[in-house]
């Protein structure tokens, strides 16, 4: 099974999160921000990855701290339940419609983090939740799982339509780029040996 578990305390949040790669969708999100919460859920669910998370958070400042260290989190729970990455598929996108949005994602588990992200949302918030914070979301997740990952809205005019669709597709993509190629199930994914 490649699961982990991550824990992080900061004098701003206190996170406690499970992972595992090869569930089935089930989640238990508490982050303290009811929007994050619907997002994680449905990354969970879309990428079949088994995910608990709660979150003590600053939120009574904003939702800052709270989702920047989620995306850390769960970048470090990506990269130590992928171990040395060996079988793994490695490459995946996903382009994937919400409505009247259009999000492509991209990822490589190459071991260098990074993230291209070109998002144009028309609302400053959905709800209570700066929408420039999924930004730092997947930084935060790109930076600590070691993966580039590429978002891209293709088209949207509804914020939340926008970030679901960049959620839905990021798990999509990150479900097909984990799972193990049966042809190459002893191989690292890389000319270099090491990923």
């Amino acid at each position: 099974m490649r699961t982990a578990n991550v824990t992080r305390k900061t004098n701003e949040t206190d996170i406690r999160l499970s992972l595992n790669l090869d569930g089935s969708g089930v989640s238990e999100i508490n982050s303290g921000c009811g929007f994050l919460d619907h997002m994680l859920t449905l990354f969970a669910r879309h990428g079949r990855f088994d995910l608990n998370i709660t979150c003590a958070g600053d939120v009574n400042v904003d939702d800052h701290h709270t989702a920047e260290d989620i995306g850390i989190a769960l970048g470090k729970a990506f990269d130590a339940a992928l171990g040395d990455k060996k079988g793994i598929t490695r490459f995946a996108n996903t382009v994937l419609p919400m409505d009247e949005a259009l999000v492509l994602s991209a990822v490589d588990i190459s071991g260098r983090g990074y993230l291209g992200y070109e998002m144009t949302l028309p609302t400053e918030k959905v709800g209570t939740f700066d929408t420039e914070l999924g930004a730092e979301f997947w930084l935060a997740f790109a930076r600590n799982a070691n993966v580039t990952l590429h978002i891209r809205q293709l088209a949207g005019a509804n914020s939340h339509h926008i970030l679901e669709g960049a959620f839905k597709s990021v798990a999509r993509s990150l479900r097909a780029a984990v799972a193990i190629d049966p042809a190459a199930a002893d191989e690292i994914p890389s000319t270099k040996g090491v990923l």
